[in-house]
């Protein structure tokens, strides 16, 4: 068997690199060149195709997967800096300063992690262990979200972003419109007009996406969101509009010598000022409570209230959490808030700590652009774990199945069963 604390830090990358690919290779995602590449690996040495046959015996899967339980809070740190740093496309030696404790006792566990993390350690073979709900007829293979949005323009013209390559795609306002890497950005030319005109992006089910905003503030998209935004920034306030989840890094405004606010109108429910900061907004109208949280600077909250408004100011690491009743909020709380918990979308994971199963339905149904339905009303199940959400929908619901809930799939409705 491979023993990783030995290896040079090329070939553990490789070994990591092997491990994402026998994963999607279990998943049947795992394109022809891609498969030609695990294999020419396996041949290289005999410890390679010792390691694979270790890996497809289901009980040292099983031993492994106790062994990461004792070690899930310092991965967390490790599978954040994953994500973050997209470890599988890197060298070892390029993992954050800011893990180095970590560092080798992860690659004990990195291909056990990467194949618990997407759910397909389940899949080895073992007994027959395929759930009969899923088993019980061909699964539509449904894929996870990817990059995508639709750019209304203010003449009412639309750009499908996911079929437009990088480079310009269209002139407005003296601004040049770009896509580069997932990014709309916009960058001004020669002013020709001062009149305020307004775009609206939007992501689908299934989609996110970013853009750099005329002043520069770069906002990410989660899926089934929007942004309305002026062209240009002209008056005292920056102000943009948002719909679903919506995180910003605020870039600062001056005008005159003066600091321009910028502020969030959240589908009408609230509304986020700020000066220069880094917050993440869910406003999503399907969650029983809207949430702006904090990650840098500072931010006010307002809020409508049944006797007039409120407002409410938020510390870095501070979270408000509001109850609605229509546009009228119920129910206010200011509380630290779960900053890895709230900026996992972004990072591209499900956090999946203390939730119910609902609230994983509702991210579900928006990333995977499914509908949900229960039969015999909502299980009372909690889930804990991480997993990426670059994995099909089949792999990640066959590890929530080891919650004892069961699922069935009939074309894109999942069916939660008891």
């Amino acid at each position: 068997m491979i023993n990783e604390a030995d290896m040079p830090d090329d070939e553990l990358a490789a070994l990591l690199r092997a491990a994402k690919l026998a994963a999607y290779e279990k998943l049947e995602q795992l394109p022809e060149a891609e498969r030609e590449e695990l294999e020419k690996w396996l041949q290289q040495k005999a410890q390679h195709q010792e390691w694979e046959a270790f890996l497809n015996n289901g009980e040292n899967l099983s031993a492994l997967h106790t062994e990461y339980a004792t070690f899930k809070a310092a991965a967390a740190a490790a599978l954040e800096a994953f994500h973050q740093e997209r470890l599988l496309q890197t060298t070892s030696a390029e993992l954050p300063a800011r893990i180095p404790f970590l560092r080798r006792r992860w690659w004990r566990y990195a291909a056990a992690v990467l194949l618990l993390v997407a759910g397909t350690w389940y899949f080895w073979p073992q007994q027959d262990t395929t759930p009969p709900a899923l088993a019980s007829k061909p699964a539509t293979q449904i894929r996870p979200g990817q990059e995508g949005a639709v750019l209304t323009l203010a003449d009412g013209s639309t750009i499908l972003l996911d079929a437009v390559g990088n480079g310009v795609v269209a002139h407005q306002s003296g601004a040049e419109l770009s896509v580069e890497d997932g990014q709309l950005a916009y960058k001004e030319a020669a002013q020709t007009s001062t009149e305020e005109t307004f775009n609206t992006l939007v992501t689908p089910r299934g989609r996110q996406f970013r853009i750099i905003l005329p002043d520069g503030t770069v906002a990410w998209l989660n899926a089934a969101s929007s942004i309305r935004f002026p062209t240009r920034f002209t008056s005292d306030v920056r102000r943009v509009e948002i719909t679903g989840e919506v995180y910003f890094e605020a870039a600062s405004g001056q005008k005159e010598g003066k600091a321009v606010p910028f502020v969030v109108n959240a589908d009408n429910r609230f509304e986020v000022t700020v000066l220069g900061t880094h917050f993440n907004v869910n406003a999503y109208p399907d969650e029983p409570s809207q949430h702006t949280t904090l990650l840098e600077g500072k931010v006010a909250v307002t809020m409508n209230r049944r006797n007039g408004k409120q407002q409410v100011i938020l510390k870095p690491g501070e979270q408000a959490s509001l109850t609605m009743h229509g546009n009228v909020v119920e129910k206010m709380q200011v509380r630290p808030g779960d900053v890895g918990k709230v900026m996992a979308w972004k990072n591209g994971v499900f956090d999946f700590e203390d939730a119910r199963i609902d609230e994983v339905m509702r991210q579900l149904k928006r990333w995977y652009d499914i509908d949900v339905k229960y039969e015999g009303g909502i299980p009372d199940i909690e889930f804990v774990g991480k997993m990426t959400r670059d994995i099909p929908l089949s792999g990640l619901l066959i590890a929530l199945e080891k919650s004892n809930v069961h699922f069935r799939l009939e074309g894109r409705t999942l069916i939660v069963m008891p």
